[in-house]
């Protein structure tokens, strides 16, 4: 489920937390609670980062177009699809992009069944293109004209070119006088094809996953004696966090504690 976008600077509501029991019984309640809150930071992690495969693509994006200076593809309420410069980055490097008005923000989403994406405008409709390579942002359901794929540009790392259903690119006419042009109508990879998607980290599948699973690494020396019921030595500390790494954890826990009670009568 996609949540509103955010930007940086905007305040955030205060959520209420469930504070239920937790459910299993080797589980120490500190240590859940500590865990939720920890998945949850990542979730609402608000950064932007950029998709450097086809894969990442997904959630809140905005297209990052080759000029100078920096422009990205929006759209306004009646769905024409112009550009506009942005302004939120660090050193004036296109690479820290981020959105500062909503026109310039669109929402992926992988087409069902296929390796396609489509992409929608804040105004609710989707980016297509003609036979004639002309954008817009009018229909409110996916044909082919708003089917999109993301391919990689060769030797340009963390961009992609955005292939029609055509098999034509879109590409950037910046002329240095006027306002650049995006169409959809360029036969081959090039430069002017090469286009920087950066999107909100918290849905980049492998960045997610790693702040994910280094929440869960995240338990003290006193939560795995509680959860024991008896002092640990250093040795099995590493071990139950090593099998909190792997997913081995409730075994290995099981494993210590009935070692703990053989060293007790022996």
């Amino acid at each position: 489920m996609v949540k509103p976008l955010t930007f940086k600077g905007d305040k955030k509501s205060k959520k209420r937390k469930r504070t239920t029991e937790p459910t299993g019984a080797d589980v120490p309640p500190s240590k859940e609670l500590a865990t939720t809150s920890s998945v949850a930071a990542t979730n609402d992690d608000d950064s932007w980062v950029t998709a450097e495969t086809p894969g990442d693509v997904a959630g809140p994006v905005i297209f990052v177009l080759p000029t100078e200076p920096a422009t990205c593809l929006a759209c306004d309420a009646n769905g024409k699809v112009f550009t506009i410069e942005i302004e939120n980055f660090v050193d004036n490097d296109p690479a820290t992009a981020e959105p500062h008005d909503v026109r310039q923000v669109w929402v992926a989403n992988r087409v069902a069944g296929t390796e396609s994406f489509s992409f929608k405008g804040h105004h609710g409709r989707y980016l297509s293109c003609d036979k004639y390579g002309i954008l817009s942002a009018i229909p409110s359901a996916i044909s082919p004209e708003e089917s999109f794929l993301c391919i990689p540009v060769p030797d340009n790392p963390a961009t992609l070119s955005i292939q029609t259903q055509r098999d034509r690119f879109l590409t950037v006419n910046d002329t240095k006088t006027s306002k650049p042009e995006v169409r959809g109508d360029a036969e081959d990879i090039s430069f002017s094809t090469s286009i920087r998607i950066r999107m909100q980290a918290r849905f980049k599948p492998n960045l997610k996953a790693s702040k994910e699973e280094k929440a869960r690494e995240k338990i003290s020396r006193k939560e795995l004696e509680e959860s024991v019921g008896r002092r640990l030595d250093d040795d099995e500390v590493k071990k139950l966090k090593r099998a909190r790494r792997e997913g081995n954890y409730h075994e290995v826990l099981l494993d210590v504690k009935v070692k703990g009670k053989h060293d007790k009568f022996a």
